[in-house]
């Protein structure tokens, strides 16, 4: 798939049709996550793929817009490690890259998935940390379900050029 088809006419996929996804397109997103950019290099995320079907019902507890959770194949938990970061305040734009990277990949391979905002809300942050056992130092960012595509979503025209100034507002 062409990088511009890519971004274009991916969209978040928030009804899943029954089927696996296989290891290698895991590692595969994985892969896209971890060449993100990343504020002084830090590369804080880690990712907690998760398969258990009891794990995922429960997202769907602990997290109101994540209901789609129930029937995906499997999800990935974006988490950021906190300990050592020399730029505290540049986390979630790391974690943000790796996760919209994470979303491309999982469209390029034909596959659906849809961001499902964890933190800065700290009940939900609270909630998958103690769900998913996460130590102390590491905070839980997105969660993102990825499964077989279960709908098409329309592709609306977004390009809107009363949003680009030059040089100036």
């Amino acid at each position: 798939m062409e990088l511009r088809e890519a971004i274009l006419h991916r969209r978040s996929i928030r009804v899943f049709a029954p089927g696996e996804v296989p290891e290698e397109a895991v590692r595969e997103m994985l892969l896209a996550a971890m060449y993100a950019p990343s504020a002084g290099n830090q590369r804080p995320w880690h990712f907690v793929v998760v398969r258990d079907r009891r794990l995922l019902e429960t997202v769907a507890i602990i997290h109101p817009y994540a209901q789609m959770s129930k029937q995906a194949a499997l999800g990935i938990l974006v988490c950021c490690d906190t300990t050592g970061i020399k730029y505290r305040d540049l986390w979630p734009q790391d974690l943000a890259a790796a996760t919209q990277n994470l979303l491309l990949m999982a469209h390029g391979l034909g596959l659906g998935a849809v961001w499902t905002a964890v933190y800065p809300d700290p009940e939900r942050v609270l909630a998958f940390r103690r769900t998913f056992q996460l130590p102390s130092h590491v905070d839980p960012f997105a969660f993102v379900p990825i499964g077989q595509p279960g709908e098409t979503p329309e592709h609306p025209e977004r390009f809107d050029e009363s949003r680009i100034h030059s040089n100036l507002w």
